[in-house]
């Protein structure tokens, strides 16, 4: 990488645990990083800086943070990372804060977030599909519990500068010609295991010592995937739903001490991604004729618990 490329800066717009967690990281590396988040974060970066508790170091660093949405502003490159039921809102004030050219990668759960993004804002943001569990235990803190790398699409010179970024950070980043597929897959995981996680309060370890948990787990795959193929989608390395289970179980095991981040969300009674999840599933099931009882029903249930801590979020 030239010192060009290693003095552009780079706005995480959403310093919760995925963006504390990759932020913290390009900022270790030396890389000039503003982070945006919530006051109680900013306030305790600026008097502690930012702990990185990881599986690897534990190490603090003092990365420049605001509250404020214009500090994105003159970014290089902004990483979009809020929950995906703030992503219209955020991307209409990016909108008239950055220029269309502007570098936006979405590193957030769903689907379709790089097209909504692009419909609220104009700009053509970059998807992406993240793999870490991460948490913040208290603010300013993010503890690192597994994995931690990230897919962009092959063949977009934007994408060769974000890895050529995350590489200074030693951040593993994978080039797919298939990111459609890339994100399904993901989704497919997600619908799997979060819900389970979240409304039983266990972590990904417990769902897999329980034989009728995993059957839970096996149809929400099932379902996801048919509702791919409906769609004309081949999500990635899912040749079948065999293969989609064990992945699925995989995920599990590497992460196994992991609460999902819908069950971060409910234990501190805040609304959750759902609706991009398996509430997406299922209305996107509902389009295309395929049944997805069980996808519904773990959509419906986390639902049914937001609302009793509706406004408190």
């Amino acid at each position: 990488m030239s010192k060009s490329e290693k003095r552009q800066r780079v706005a995480v717009v959403g310093a919760g645990a995925v963006g504390g967690y990759f932020g913290g990281m390009l900022a270790r590396a030396g890389v000039p990083v503003v982070m945006i988040g919530r006051p109680s974060f900013v306030e305790a970066v600026r008097r502690d800086g930012l702990r990185i508790d990881s599986m690897a170091f534990q190490e603090t660093v003092h990365p420049e943070v605001s509250v404020e949405l214009a500090a994105a502003a003159g970014a290089e490159v902004v990483l979009l990372c809020v929950k995906t039921t703030d992503t219209t809102r955020v991307a209409k004030r990016l909108g008239a804060l950055l220029p269309a050219d502007s570098l936006v990668l979405s590193l957030q759960n769903g689907v379709n977030n790089a097209e909504e993004i692009r419909a609220a804002s104009g700009i053509a943001a970059l998807p992406a599909v993240v793999y870490v569990a991460a948490s913040v235990p208290t603010p300013g803190t993010v503890k690192h519990l597994g994995r931690g790398d990230i897919v962009v699409a092959a063949g977009d010179p934007r994408s060769a500068k974000i890895a050529g970024i995350f590489e200074t950070a030693k951040i593993p980043c994978r080039f797919s010609e298939n990111m459609e597929g890339e994100l399904w897959t993901k989704l497919i995981w997600n619908c799997a295991l979060n819900a389970i996680s979240a409304l039983g309060r266990v972590t990904y370890g417990e769902i897999l010592a329980s034989a009728e948990a995993k059957k839970v787990v096996e149809a929400a795959v099932y379902e996801a995937l048919a509702v791919a193929h409906a769609k004309g989608i081949r999500p990635a390395g899912l040749e079948d739903p065999q293969a989609a289970i064990a992945g699925s179980f995989r995920i599990a095991e590497q992460m196994s001490g992991t609460r999902s981040s819908t069950a971060q969300d409910l234990a501190r009674e805040k609304r959750t991604e759902i609706d991009s999840l398996n509430g997406y599933v299922a209305r996107v099931g509902a389009e295309m004729g395929v049944a997805t009882p069980v996808n519904h029903t773990l959509y419906t249930l986390v639902k049914l618990y937001e609302s009793g801590f509706a406004g408190k979020d």
